[in-house]
């Protein structure tokens, strides 16, 4: 992407509505719900691993205890349970066949599942937050639901100017929020690397530089990996017969960065549980609460086994949902082609289904290692200074780069049509 994108004015109009809702997301996060004392929140939370990761996905709204307190953890949530259950309801399963209309209605039924999902982890914050001296006093119950709908109407708002991002602006709404959200923190761990430049540390401060430029290299490169099967159309010309050769592009990364997005909010469900059952005064519920926040937070190795196969098996699970070997064949088939040394239908099925699997196992294996890329840091060279860790170099690196695509295509867009004119 060049300069010459504010040039058109349509697409610099996109760049200055993108950049205006980012100033109001940020803006949103100082928003303070009232009555809860905000240095202790920030105490709180600074000496929570969990709470730490969910507020660097908030943008900072859980220490500033702000309306979007929950981030779209709701929407991403419900957004799981969505696409999971278009595997086992035939009827959102064949809405997911109808093109932008089922797509529509599936994104409705996402946002109607998210105000239940909302209203429960908005109660599950205040109490446990109430349950910490301190940092929220005794309420009565009409301002105990003023601050529980405020959480709601936090994400709420952030779906809204999601979807407005979407529709007016550069890129994927929901993407680029979580990408704002994440790199509020970057001028943070910038300055905690600066700090940690002694002599002492030098050389795995070095150490580590290197590895976040090299992982961030692999990442654009895997990123942009394509998978060339060769495919040849035979036609008949006045002269006889010829054959026009073609490939299927088949991208290593299919699915982007979704199956990090749903395993971090799996993987975060465990510990957020744990703090709470600890807050109960009960015997069994603190020795289930201190397993689970002893063994699940981000540097636990229960942690970090289970996001790697989360990870794997998310990027399986859409993989399958946007890739149909049996209707890619079928097309092939139809327009005549083949492809060398498979026999059409399901064969050609069977052989693009295989390929399809090796190249999604590399990859989810790949997705899966940056995601537990911090652990592997802080176990090897006890060097931990970015809160930006491997999930999100990954989401943020492929923000930039599909919205830097969305951009070109606007270009591009923009030169034919003005050819046509």
């Amino acid at each position: 992407m060049n300069l010459s994108v504010f040039k058109i004015p349509d697409i610099r109009n996109k760049i200055l509505f993108t950049l205006f809702i980012i100033l109001v997301f940020r803006v949103l996060t100082h928003v303070t719900i009232p009555g809860v004392n905000l240095e202790a929140v920030r105490a709180f939370v600074n000496n929570n691993q969990f709470l730490g990761l969910f507020d660097l996905f908030s943008g900072g709204g859980l220490q500033n205890f702000s309306i979007v307190i929950l981030g779209l953890a709701p929407y991403i949530n419900a957004s799981i349970i969505i696409q999971l259950l278009t595997t086992v309801v035939p009827s959102l399963e064949e809405l997911q066949k109808e093109g932008e209309y089922g797509r529509e209605k599936l994104n409705q039924y996402t946002k109607l599942l998210t105000l239940p999902i909302g209203i429960v982890q908005s109660f599950g914050f205040y109490a446990l937050l109430k349950n910490q001296v301190g940092i929220i006093p005794d309420l009565a119950t009409v301002d105990m639901m003023i601050v529980i709908l405020s959480m709601l109407a936090g994400t709420f708002i952030l779906m809204w100017i999601g979807d407005l991002l979407t529709e007016k602006g550069l890129g994927n709404g929901i993407s680029l929020l979580i990408f704002v959200g994440i790199i509020s923190a970057l001028p943070q761990s910038v300055i905690r690397f600066y700090e940690l430049l002694r002599p002492e540390t030098f050389l795995n401060a070095l150490i580590f530089g290197s590895a976040l430029i090299g992982v961030t290299a692999l990442i654009v490169y895997l990123n942009e990996a394509v998978k060339n099967i060769p495919v040849e159309y035979g036609r008949r010309v006045a002269s006889g017969g010829s054959v026009v050769n073609s490939s299927l592009p088949l991208k290593v990364n299919q699915v982007g960065v979704i199956p990090v997005i749903f395993a971090s909010s799996i993987v975060l469900v465990p510990s957020f549980l744990g703090s709470y059952l600890l807050t109960q005064n009960f015997t069994w519920s603190s020795d289930i609460g201190n397993f689970l926040v002893a063994n699940f937070q981000a540097n636990s190795l229960l942690y970090n086994i289970l996001m790697f196969l989360l990870v794997i098996g998310f990027s399986y699970f859409y993989t399958s949902l946007q890739f149909n070997p049996n209707k890619i064949a079928d097309d092939v088939k139809k327009r005549g082609g083949f492809i060398p040394g498979i026999r059409p239908g399901k064969n050609t099925s069977d052989h693009l289904r295989v390929i399809l699997n090796r190249i999604t196992l590399g990859g989810g294996i790949f997705l899966g290692f940056i995601s537990i890329l911090p652990f592997i840091v802080h176990k090897t060279i006890g060097f931990d200074a970015f809160s930006l860790g491997g999930t999100s170099l990954l989401i943020v690196v492929s923000v930039i780069l599909e919205t830097i695509r969305k951009a070109e295509s606007l270009v591009v867009s923009k030169k034919y049509d003005s050819f046509l004119d």
